[in-house]
């Protein structure tokens, strides 16, 4: 009977040993999730424009976080342009202002604005002009981690 008791007593023991004696320790923060960075490159007019605009809804629908940078150059600059107008007839401006005030950001290529000869003054107020669309693009990818994305 003592032997029972005594073995009992030992397995108790050591099953509870590891719970009583075991170190405590603080829960870790969750780690800070960056939030994806995509561009999205516009090169080929008013059709791939509207492409452009209908995906990065659907993107910031599915990922309201992400980080989106619109890049144009050659066609790709005309939806922001004043007064442009989708093959509708609808005005680009509204939804282009609409996306700029969740975050997204509209880049113009200066040397298209060159090339074409193009009053850089006609680039709506939501866009920003950079000295080239194929660098800034370059430049969003490789220095930046930006993923790339072609409507």
């Amino acid at each position: 009977m003592f032997i029972r008791t005594l073995a009992a007593a030992t397995l108790a023991f050591g099953l509870a040993a590891p719970m009583t004696f075991s170190p405590t320790f603080a829960a870790e923060p969750a780690p800070k999730i960056e939030p994806v960075k995509v561009v999205y490159h516009v090169n080929e007019g008013i059709q791939q424009a509207s492409r452009a605009i209908g995906n990065i809804r659907n993107h910031l629908n599915a990922a309201p976080g992400t980080k989106i940078v619109v890049v144009t150059h050659g066609q790709g600059i005309d939806f922001l342009l004043d007064g442009a107008e989708n093959a509708s007839g609808a005005p680009f401006a509204p939804s282009v202002s609409e996306l700029k005030s969740l975050g997204v950001e509209f880049r113009v290529c200066n040397n298209t604005l060159v090339s074409r000869k193009i009053d850089p003054k006609s680039v709506i107020a939501e866009a920003s002009i950079v000295p080239s669309g194929v660098a800034e693009t370059a430049n969003l990818q490789a220095r930046e981690g930006f993923v790339y994305l072609k409507p």
